[in-house]
């Protein structure tokens, strides 16, 4: 059976995404048309008071560094742009759900994100916070069958336990599939960019994407590092091997690497306390 073939199998399994507001709808709509103001938008974030409250403190969080206090949507929306703040929006609402039942995960996915921005920003890479937000996705999938599939993502926990596997391993004997398989698919349903989609999609094998190979080699990286660093927990407590490929598609070996993971671990620190 091919993955895709998987995919949908699995995905007649699955009763529902995961619950987001009315106003995510909306949103993809109003995001995806030319003629939509950051105005427009910034007020139908707005709309949900939850939610708004939610995107201001996530983007004001150290976790996209900007110097000064953002004070309303439409002025992040600006900084930030479409792809970027739906990205946040999706964010803010599953992860409320992640931090009240998956901790270890929100904690490992803002670790990433961090890490990811740090990474994108001392080499100089355009968008570094579209990368931070690929990074805050990027374990998406696994948020997708905690939810919709427990019975399988307790067998996935356990066979981890039990035959000493990576999360990725046991997700792929228990569903023939992987949390990136699955996050593929889940944006995809969203409508998320394509600059958020590839990264997400290849972050365990970033020399496998089509394109925007340096995005997906930064989420690769990233992952790898908050995992080294102890930075919560993604399923499993083994540190994945970095691929040369990613390291060589970032010329990673020509730069300050002292100088960067202690900006990296400077920045993990400033939000560590970081909660909804």
């Amino acid at each position: 059976m091919s993955k895709d073939q998987q995919i949908k199998t699995l995905t007649k399994k699955i009763q529902s995404l995961p619950t987001l507001p009315h106003v995510v709808e909306k949103l993809t709509k109003v995001v995806e048309s030319p003629e939509s103001t950051a105005k427009e938008v910034g007020k139908l974030i707005a709309s949900d008071q939850v939610l708004g409250s939610k995107v201001l403190k996530l983007v004001n969080s150290p976790f996209y560094g900007f110097p000064g206090r953002i004070s309303s949507i439409s002025h992040s929306i600006i900084l930030l742009g479409f792809n970027v703040i739906k990205g946040v929006v999706l964010s803010a609402s599953v992860f409320d759900l992640m931090e009240r039942s998956m901790l270890g995960l929100w904690e490992h996915s803002l670790g990433c994100a961090v890490t990811a921005g740090t990474i994108a920003r001392r080499l100089g890479l355009p968008d570094p916070e579209e990368i931070s937000t690929a990074g805050l996705l990027h374990d998406i999938g696994k948020v997708l069958v905690k939810v919709s599939l427990s019975d399988d993502y307790d067998a996935i926990i356990s066979l981890v336990e039990r035959d000493k596997l990576s999360f990725r391993e046991a997700e792929e004997r228990i569903l023939g599939v992987n949390h990136a398989d699955i996050g593929n698919w889940l944006t995809n349903e969203w409508s998320l960019p394509d600059k958020l989609i590839t990264p997400i999609t290849y972050h365990h094998q970033p020399e496998e994407a089509p394109r925007l190979k340096d995005r997906a080699a930064v989420i690769h990286i990233a992952d790898s590092i908050a995992r080294a660093f102890g930075v919560g927990f993604g399923g499993d407590p083994w540190v994945p091997k970095i691929s040369r490929a990613a390291w060589a598609t970032l010329e990673m070996d020509h730069h300050d690497l002292d100088a960067l993971m202690r900006q990296v671990m400077t920045d993990l620190e400033e939000v560590s306390t970081f909660s909804f």
